[in-house]
């Protein structure tokens, strides 16, 4: 059970670095000073997660009951943001970035709920229900960001519908 367990971090890992590099991506698309500051502040919480899980990772490695150790130090809490705040020169840079930033979020959503559901170890359900709740914030966030930025470009392109 123990590999099962790891083989989800390293994944989980994977996840927030492909996380970090398309939000600092994304960052170089910004037009304004605000938006940018805000998805670099995004992709430090990235790399903030990467470091907690490599941390948990290595914890799991040497100990046997790693999981007690992995809730010594809860990781940050995902910073929240009014992304209809911030912009893009283009409409259709807002939702491609939103629409592609809503669907990483919820595969990791989905990655976790998985894991939670295939496990049989409490403390690494509860770890994964933490690690769901880390990116539910960021899905509930960036849908509301698409939504808007979608209507706005539906309205710009003259097909806004009624």
């Amino acid at each position: 059970m123990k590999t099962d367990e790891l083989m989800v971090i390293k994944q989980a890992i994977v996840n927030e670095i492909e996380g970090y590099e398309f939000y600092k991506m994304a960052e170089k698309q910004a037009d304004s000073e605000e938006t940018k500051l805000a998805l670099g502040h995004l992709s430090e919480e990235e790399l903030t997660h990467i470091g907690y899980l490599k941390t948990l990772f290595n914890k799991m490695q040497e100990e046997d009951d790693a999981f007690s150790l992995a809730f010594l130090e809860n990781p940050p809490s995902p910073g929240i943001y009014d992304w209809e705040k911030h912009h893009f020169a283009e409409k259709s840079i807002a939702v491609s970035i939103y629409g592609t930033a809503v669907n990483l979020e919820k595969a990791s959503v989905e990655f976790y709920k998985e894991a939670r559901e295939k496990s049989h170890h409490e403390a690494a359900r509860k770890l994964y229900e933490m690690l769901i709740n880390w990116e539910q914030v960021h899905l509930e966030q960036f849908s509301k960001a698409y939504k808007i930025s979608m209507e706005s470009w539906w309205d710009e392109q003259g097909f806004a519908p009624f």
